[in-house]
């Protein structure tokens, strides 16, 4: 027994105080699901005072050889081990690996049989394509051998000596590839054959063997690329020399070194004046000169140097088809050129929108982040694809043969350019962990993307961001949607879980939650904290609340952590008045109510069914000098009254006798996200008034709260969410008194087959047929 009381007492303290697995309200602290903050990451969301990140420096020589679609290339690398651990080994990803016939991409594929089937999908079932890398050769700088062991889509690399920290080590690599046609089999870069000149359009990524990162959350990234988890990466500088067909002209992360040497004279004299224009484009090379190249296709060659201080990866693109516009984009603290390339089935679209539409990108998201710090921003044309490099984005969109486009395809255009460049800051500097968490790029660039849309052209037709957006996602079936905080290669729903979901969360927090300035100022800061370095989630989640005074926890675990929905109803209104104590106007108070009251249907009646009652027939019954009114107000009553309020104020005594409506409000939660509530109440003279609640009114974890209104002027309805802004997903509860919201339906006509009836000698002959 002696053991037993002190065991009680723990059990009761952990009831107090513990945080259980049977405590349901969303307002309680995420500890359970944030990592501990220590020496490299702090509680507020700041990297610590050990925070570290590695470094790799490159020179990269590569060939393209346009007559077999091969990469042929030699890299020297120099890694920094800026860790505190001795390093025995070294990882590699082999990204272009995954393209290979024993890739797990294929393997894993789920492969199912429809009644139709196209010859297309079949033949990627089969992966005939000899892709992956070959390597040749992997040794150190003074060219010894080095022993390494290929996994996959990893390469390890194994060190003649641990590798302390603050040292370096320099290795080599030749290699070579196959390059894949990208609409064949897909992928986030290869070539496009264009049959009617003959020609290719090459957009080069995953092209060299890169460091993985190596970082205190995860030691050595090991997830292999599968191909929906993007890219774990670790900064440093690049010099990349290009050799390509002499007419080709080249796109590419950094700065281009040796122009005089690539470009004519008057094209090096057109690029100067674009240094010089900040409003309009100017073009470099033309659409005549582009078609001139189509024809000859000239079998020299020519060396494009590139170099890039301070990127996470590099990526080029190459083609004797494009036409180049550039101009240049003031900044609040410097400039950066806008350039674009694009081939002639672009035209006259990408002229018109593309560069204008980076400049204006890079002007909003700075606005939102931090300066862009890099000197270039491109925008390459490449069908059926939008992806994105520090510094060079790939983006969709073509014309019709005639030159003509559509709204749907301007518009998809402007946004995938916005969105593609707007990744210069959502990895590429703010340089989170995409192969871990799709959402911390994709989600945050979808949100800021949104908001570059609406300042590009008002009422910008946006896809993403406004909340209203999201319903239908939110409201499908819970068992084919993941939480946000799920694994790249695990999400259900990539597009809406990743880039839509997040996108209007943060969306609902600026606009509904936090507010403008609270919002812009904490995310700004997280921008400036994180700029060249690897945030995690709860660096992110942290750093809002930290930066802008809010608990947000309740937020997170709902929209990230969750598959929950919003769906708050007005389930009840009371209305409700006063009865005054003053005894007149108590009496006055009474007899309106009984006017109002609606009368008997066999009163109503009965006044044209009975001729003359037995009153009114014999009026002796009538005894009014004897009996009186309960609802009038005696004597007694008012010297009552006259002694209650002998000693009250004036204020006092109006408050006994209010004249004002007095409304109770019930709010249900049906959903399982908490929200603020926001509600209209709209007014008998046809005025208008919002109401704005903190989620906080649900901190008890409740599912009905209710308010009281009282007001001067009768109300005569209540709307909950007036402007779409918390996702709920029924808008049908919203209103009090209910209203019936219309949905639509089709009609159609049946085909005349169909509806005309058989006649007898029909009808007795499919009756032979099917008698037994």
């Amino acid at each position: 027994m002696k053991y037993l009381i002190p065991l009680l007492f723990i059990l009761q303290q952990f009831t107090l105080f513990g945080q259980t697995n049977t405590d349901n309200n969303p307002f309680r602290q995420m500890y359970d699901l944030l990592p501990t903050p220590n020496s490299y990451r702090t509680a507020s969301g700041m990297p610590g005072k050990d925070y570290f990140q590695q470094r790799a420096d490159y020179l990269i020589h590569v060939t393209l050889d346009d007559n077999n679609q091969i990469l042929r290339g030699k890299e020297k690398v120099t890694f920094y081990n800026n860790s505190q651990d001795a390093l025995t080994y070294i990882w590699i990803q082999l990204d272009q690996n995954q393209m290979s016939q024993q890739s797990d991409s294929y393997i894993i594929q789920q492969h199912k049989l429809e009644n139709k089937t196209s010859s297309e999908k079949i033949e990627k079932w089969d992966n005939t394509f000899d892709g992956g890398y070959k390597i040749e050769k992997v040794f150190d700088e003074k060219n010894k051998n080095l022993k390494y062991t290929v996994n996959k889509t990893m390469m390890r690399i194994d060190l003649p000596m641990p590798l302390k920290p603050g040292n370096s080590f320099i290795f080599q690599i030749e290699y070579w590839y196959n390059i894949n046609d990208r609409m064949k089999l897909g992928g986030r870069s290869g070539f496009e054959y264009f049959k009617e000149d003959d020609n290719y359009l090459y957009t080069i990524a995953q092209f060299f063997p890169r460091l993985c990162a190596y970082n205190d959350v995860e030691g050595w990234q090991n997830k292999q690329f599968l191909g929906a988890g993007e890219f774990t990466l670790i900064f440093g500088n690049y010099e990349v020399h290009i050799t390509v067909p002499e007419d080709h002209l080249v796109a590419a992360t950094g700065t281009l070194q040796n122009i005089q040497n690539v470009l004519t004279q008057v094209q090096q004299d057109r690029f100067k004046k674009a240094q010089k224009s900040f409003e309009q484009p100017v073009i470099i090379s033309t659409m005549e000169e582009a078609i001139s190249r189509e024809k000859k296709k000239s079998n020299n060659q020519k060396t494009w140097i590139f170099k890039a201080e301070n990127v996470r990866d590099f990526a080029f693109a190459s083609s004797r088809k494009f036409i180049w516009d550039a101009m240049n984009v003031q900044l609040e603290n410097g400039t950066s050129m806008a350039m674009s390339m694009y081939p002639k089935e672009g035209n006259p679209l990408w002229e018109k929108y593309s560069t204008k539409t980076v400049a204006h990108t890079l002007k909003v998201y700075s606005k939102y982040t931090i300066d862009y710090p890099y000197p270039v921003a491109w925008s390459i044309n490449a069908d059926r694809i939008g992806m994105e490099y520090p510094m060079i984005s790939f983006n969709f969109g073509r014309c019709e043969k005639d030159g003509t486009y559509s709204k749907r395809t301007k518009y998809g255009v402007i946004s995938v350019i916005i969105h593609e460049v707007g990744h210069n800051f959502f990895p590429m500097i703010i340089n989170s962990d995409e192969r871990q968490w799709t959402w911390m790029d994709e989600g945050l660039t979808t949100f800021v993307q949104y908001l570059t849309e609406q300042e590009f052209e008002r009422n910008y037709p946006s896809d993403r961001g406004e909340a209203q957006t999201i319903v239908d996602y939110m409201k499908g079936d819970k068992n084919k949607m993941s939480p946000v905080m799920t694994n790249s290669e695990s999400i259900h729903q990539f597009g809406s879980n990743a880039y839509h979901k997040p996108a209007v969360a943060l969306n609902i927090l600026r606009e509904t939650v936090m507010g403008r300035e609270l919002f812009d100022s904490a995310f700004k800061e997280y921008a400036r904290r994180w700029a060249f370095k690897q945030p995690y989630p709860a660096d992110f989640f942290r750093t809002m609340e930290d930066a802008s005074g809010v608990d947000l926890d309740w937020f997170w675990r709902s929209w990230f952590y969750t598959t929950d929905h919003v769906d708050i109803s007005i389930s009840n209104v009371n209305y409700k008045k006063v009865l005054p104590k003053d005894p007149s106007l108590k009496e006055i108070a009474l007899m309106q109510d009984l006017e109002k009251q609606p009368e008997n249907i066999s009163k109503l009646r009965n006044k044209t069914a009975i001729n003359k009652t037995y009153n009114e027939r014999d009026t002796t019954l009538n005894d009014f000098y004897t009996t009186y009114d309960e609802n009038k107000s005696s004597a007694d009553q008012f010297t009552a009254y006259e002694k209650l309020t002998s000693d009250m104020t004036p204020e006092e005594k109006e408050v006994l006798n209010n004249t004002e409506h007095f409304y109770e409000i019930s709010f249900e939660r049906i959903g399982g996200i908490v929200m603020p509530i926001v509600y209209k109440k709209i007014f008998e003279d046809g005025t208008e008034e919002i109401v704005r609640i903190p989620a906080e009114i649900w901190k008890m974890g409740d599912k009905e709260v209710t308010k009281v209104e009282k007001s001067d002027k009768k109300i005569i309805s209540f709307i909950l969410d007036p402007f779409l802004e918390t996702a709920d997903i029924d808008t049908q509860n919203n209103y009090f008194p209910r209203v019936m919201l219309p949905t639509r339906f089709e009609i159609y006509k049946n085909k005349k087959s169909e509806r005309t009836e058989l006649n007898p000698m029909q009808k007795a002959k499919k009756e032979e047929i099917n008698r037994p």
